[in-house]
């Protein structure tokens, strides 16, 4: 993950499991998480709505959940709290108020709630 990112990161005091926060500037909220298990990433996800940022299938953060399901086939939802979690595989496209919020990748099993 250093390799990729770099070591500037801050580290969750709160978090059930490790995790770093690789933002933009130190303190700010937009940018990316990355979670350890066993020292192993197992999930990575994005922090509030990056500016910008794209993810597969070419969905940009702000759009709408029905350009999701229909970009994404076969996308299964799953109700997090305060937001759902629209999975295909272990990629994960998270909803709030029916707009795309934030994109994720967890390991296989792992609950995309957070």
């Amino acid at each position: 993950m250093r390799a990729r990112l770099g070591s500037d990161h801050g580290v969750c005091r709160g978090c059930a499991t490790t995790t770093w926060y690789f933002t933009y500037r130190r303190f700010d909220d937009k940018g990316l998480a990355v979670e350890f298990s066993h020292r192993r990433v197992s999930a990575t996800y994005t922090l509030w709505q990056p500016p910008g940022w794209r993810g597969p299938h070419g969905l940009r953060l702000g759009a709408l959940e029905g350009e999701v399901t229909a970009a994404v086939p076969g996308v299964v939802p799953i109700a997090c709290s305060g937001y759902t979690a629209l999975m295909q595989g272990r990629s994960a496209f998270l909803v709030v108020g029916g707009r795309l919020w934030g994109f994720g990748l967890f390991r296989k099993g792992g609950s995309p709630c957070r």
